[in-house]
């Protein structure tokens, strides 16, 4: 995923929550029975995804993990990754 895209859904946790709660819940009829949920996620991550501001920052935050990885050769999910403890 794309900074942008995991900061919007890092944002709308809420909404992406309450979407999966209903979606287990309705089970084979979640097409009918989420649509207020679903239209819900979709404009909090539309209106996101649309924020200059919002976009900006991710930029900016996407230009330092790749200076970070240029320096070091390691990927922002390796570097993320907890380190094991010395036993």
């Amino acid at each position: 995923m794309t900074v942008v895209t995991t900061s919007a859904w890092n944002c709308c946790l809420h909404l992406c929550s309450t979407f999966n709660h209903c979606c287990k819940d309705s089970g084979f009829f979640m097409v009918f029975k989420c649509r207020e949920e679903n239209a819900a996620l979709k404009e909090c991550l539309t209106l996101h995804y649309k924020d200059p501001v919002f976009f900006e920052e991710c930029k900016q935050e996407y230009i330092r993990e790749k200076l970070e990885f240029e320096r070091t050769g390691i990927p922002t999910k390796s570097r993320k990754q907890k380190l094991p403890t010395s036993m």
